[in-house]
């Protein structure tokens, strides 16, 4: 099963790094969803929750602010000027 490389980076810290599934997240043009083989992508990210369907556990959700959103051969970066894990 193909799989995302996914990390997700504050200014100032890692917030959270692992394979996934699926990454959906809020940029200046809309929503974004991707999957594995998605096209490359690069867009500029806009406050609000990203989520991760990582390959084991628990969906993971972070509250972002600003910063970018990359895609490039299964490899989603996240940089944002702000972000944090969100507990249920």
């Amino acid at each position: 099963m193909a799989e995302l490389d996914v990390q997700v980076v504050a200014s100032d810290h890692a917030v959270w790094s692992g394979a996934a599934k699926s990454v959906r997240g809020r940029t200046v043009e809309g929503d974004m969803g991707i999957l594995p083989g998605h096209t490359p992508v690069l867009s500029l990210l806009a406050e609000g929750e990203l989520l991760i369907d990582p390959v084991e556990g628990a969906p993971i959700r972070a509250r972002v602010n600003g910063g970018f959103f990359s895609v490039d051969s299964d490899r989603v970066t996240i940089v944002a000027d702000d972000a944090e894990l969100v507990e249920d």
